[in-house]
């Protein structure tokens, strides 16, 4: 019994920690890439994302073994105000210094343990910003890979403004509440690895003659109409997925706007993320930025794609994009496809000999990113347009890998606005109805859902 207990302290206690614990700090923001700042009256906000390396180094310790991320923040506050930073807002899984520090224990002995942990304490972001001040610090976060959108919030210190208004009320005064009770400084950060295909997406390589501008709605509405139906082969002798997407905005504007959304970024198609997809299908493991086999359109693969990834590999949204050879109003036009993944098959039509399971209610797919880009405030105006593959329930269409699929036959077109903008505000482009997802794939039986209330005259 005695050996039996001390082999469960063993491995409750895990083995005992002899490395050396060493780190070199190094010169932040200097040595960063991709530091951004954004200014709100008289508070500034400079954010950066500490590579692995970068981490490594300044911190001692190897943040990726525990899937974590460090965010660097400075804030500038040159205001009267004394703000709190909610740190929760930027993940609702944010770490503690000392929550980090208790999973590298075992690899330290007793002294360097608590070096690393009084350091990861001192190079912690305060949550407090006293007015007049400069605060800097790290931020402990769950790791995002390809590219992570932050969301810096600052409320102002609730108290001071009551005891503002409880003083001016006794000078008999009134005194009306700061404007800037809130501030949000909102970052979309890339971390490239030389893997993703947005690091190489250049849109003036793409089209290097002049493109048609297109300067009415008219125009924009006739000339989707007219593009093909769906993506093609690499030999272009079949169809693909419907392409059932417009999107008008800068390519750095789709891909803020969808990191903000929660959409990520993917991998290119490589030895390396062909090994890792197989190995992620075959275990059902996560690989959140999974990469997206290539369809073809305007002569050329997919420019960019993004998939919202689920904790199994074989379930997740996905689309395609493609940069038309037209602009609307001096804007990139971008035309796509959107599915949702549901399952994994075998088949000899893909490179990794492994392919995605569509949801045959494509529609659906196309109106979640309507809801992810709403919900976000990123809809300037939306509207439908025919021209998209058209199949029915009962009658199907197919993909190249055989998956069958039914929708309405139109196309959602998008206008982004760089800028939030609430939902009251959004534009409706006036265009065509779609039809109701998920009631086009109903029977009759499912009509007794819904009812008319008594007395009603609405039909």
């Amino acid at each position: 019994m005695k050996a039996v207990r001390i082999a469960f302290l063993i491995i409750l206690l895990g083995p005992v920690g002899c490395a050396s614990w060493e780190h070199t700090p190094i010169d932040i923001p200097e040595a960063l890439s991709f530091v951004q700042t954004q200014t709100a009256g008289d508070v500034t906000v400079s954010v950066a994302i500490l590579n692995s390396e970068e981490a490594a180094q300044h911190l001692g310790i190897d943040l990726d073994e525990s899937e974590l991320q460090a965010v660097w923040l400075r804030v500038r506050n040159a205001s009267e105000a004394n703000f709190w930073l909610l740190r929760s807002v930027m993940d609702l899984d944010v770490y503690s210094p000392d929550e980090i520090a208790s999973m590298y224990e075992s690899q330290f002995n007793k002294n360097d343990y608590a070096a690393l942990l009084q350091h990861l304490r001192d190079q912690s972001m305060r949550v407090n910003i006293p007015a007049q001040t400069m605060s800097e610090g790290l931020v402990f976060v769950p790791k995002a890979y390809g590219g992570r959108y932050v969301d810096v919030r600052l409320v102002q210190d609730v108290y001071d403004v009551t005891q503002a208004e409880i003083s001016a009320q006794a000078r008999g005064e009134t005194v009306e509440k700061a404007l800037d009770l809130e501030l949000r400084f909102e970052y979309t950060i890339p971390l490239p690895d030389g893997m993703f295909d947005f690091e190489d997406l250049n849109e003036a390589r793409i089209y290097f003659e002049s493109i048609p501008e297109l300067n009415s709605l008219d125009d924009l509405r006739t000339t989707l109409t007219q593009l093909p139906c769906c993506s093609r082969n690499e030999a272009d002798d079949e169809d693909g997925d419907p392409l059932n997407i417009v999107m008008i905005g800068s390519g750095s504007n789709i891909l803020h706007s969808l990191a903000r959304a929660g959409w990520s970024f993917t991998h290119r198609i490589n030895l390396e993320s062909v090994t890792r997809l197989i190995g992620a299908s075959l275990s059902n493991q996560p690989y959140p930025v999974a990469p997206v086999s290539d369809l073809f359109l305007f002569g050329r693969k997919q420019d960019f794609a993004l998939q919202r990834p689920r904790p199994r590999i074989s379930q997740r949204n996905h689309m395609r994009l493609w940069l038309a050879p037209f602009r609307y109003r001096e804007h990139p036009v971008w035309v796509g496809q959107i599915s949702r993944d549901i399952g994994i098959k075998l088949t000899p039509k893909s490179p990794s000999l492994t392919t995605h399971v569509i949801d045959p209610d494509v529609d659906l797919a196309r109106e979640y990113l309507l809801d992810t880009l709403l919900a976000g405030g990123f809809v300037d105006a939306f509207g439908f347009v025919a021209g998209s593959a058209s199949a029915s329930r009962e009658n199907p269409a197919s993909n190249l890998v055989d998956d069958t699929y039914f929708s309405d036959g139109k196309r959602l077109v998008i206008l982004l606005t760089p800028y939030p903008k609430p939902y009251r505000d959004v534009r409706s482009l006036l265009w065509e109805r779609s039809d109701a997802p998920i009631r086009e794939a109903q029977s009759p039986a499912a009509d007794n859902s819904t009812a008319p209330l008594r007395g009603s005259t609405v039909k």
